[in-house]
């Protein structure tokens, strides 16, 4: 104990309490508290290089020399910024819980991002790779409706794979979504992919081994156990190269695809800001790039005088 009654333990002993917080208090997912950890171990590992191993003597200085390696080895502003994040929030944790008087990192002014623009499909780029994803093979079916549901609902990754078949509702055309923070969102569901998603729900019993399969999870793998993001992501590759499709393709450019096209058909921002599930219209602003840009590609090849 310190003189204020604070106890006085390691960084890493108060990076294991953050977590637990984070768990327990904030629901996170595994995923993001794995993400926060990887994070915060790297900020120990260079306090610890600079003999400070007591979270009580983290300063602005020690903060501020951390970001200057990670910016001298090349790291992209993105990951950065990421990594910065993580380690305010665990600072203000740190204040919370009377460890520091104030949080060292509130001060700091995070690095500026190059704004890229995700890659999309055109719509016939999309057609061809939906309508390719053809045969009657169970992988195929299953295939067809990964890439329907995908394009059709605009999910994450880690949203499709953690579907169950009991969040399907293709009566009402909807899906329940379980997005970041597992905070849920139901998701309409269009009509040809409702028909790929019945078609795969038809066979998906063809995948059981010796009886053992995963009866919850919408898709499986070969081996009757719930598909990966990795599977995912080589599946979607796959098709694209079938389709001919000569693009850099990943899940979520469909999920950009499905954006893009919206906006493009003239859906209202806001109205995809919900089917996407981002909290902050301005994560979503980001597609009114893209969509300006081919208005204005299309003006200067279409109008006589531009």
């Amino acid at each position: 104990m310190d003189e204020r009654g604070v106890p006085t333990s390691t960084i890493t002993d108060w990076i294991d309490r953050f977590v637990q917080h984070l768990r327990v208090e904030r629901n996170a997912s595994e995923h993001t508290v794995r993400a926060y950890r990887k994070d915060l171990e790297q900020f120990a590992a260079h306090l610890s290089g600079t003999r400070v191993e007591r979270a009580e003597r983290i300063s602005t200085r020690h903060v501020r020399a951390w970001l200057a390696g990670l910016g001298q080895s090349g790291l992209a502003a993105r990951s950065i910024n990421r990594k910065l994040a993580a380690v305010r929030t665990f600072l203000k944790y740190l204040v919370r819980q009377g460890v520091l008087a104030r949080n060292p990192a509130a001060g700091l002014r995070s690095p500026r991002e190059r704004r890229t623009l995700p890659g999309v499909l055109t719509e016939e780029e999309a057609a061809r790779l939906l309508d390719d994803t053809a045969g009657s093979d169970w992988f195929a079916v299953r295939d067809r409706a990964i890439l329907e549901l995908f394009y059709s609902a605009g999910l994450r990754v880690g949203e499709l794979v953690g579907l169950d078949v009991a969040d399907l509702d293709l009566d009402n055309g909807v899906v329940l979504v379980r997005g970041k923070g597992k905070k849920e969102r139901l998701a309409p569901v269009g009509g040809v992919a409702i028909e790929a998603l019945r078609a795969w729900l038809a066979v998906r019993g063809r995948v059981a081994r010796d009886g053992r399969w995963d009866r919850s999870a919408l898709f499986l793998n070969r081996y009757g156990r719930r598909i990966s993001q990795r599977s995912v992501a080589r599946m979607v590759q796959k098709r694209a190269r079938q389709a001919g499709i000569d693009k850099k393709l990943s899940p979520h450019t469909l999920r950009h695809s499905f954006a893009t096209h919206m906006l493009d058909r003239g859906a209202d921002i806001r109205a995809v800001q919900e089917l996407l599930g981002h909290e902050l219209l301005s994560t979503t602003q980001v597609y009114t790039h893209i969509t300006g840009r081919r208005i204005r590609e299309v003006y200067d090849r279409t109008h006589p005088r531009a």
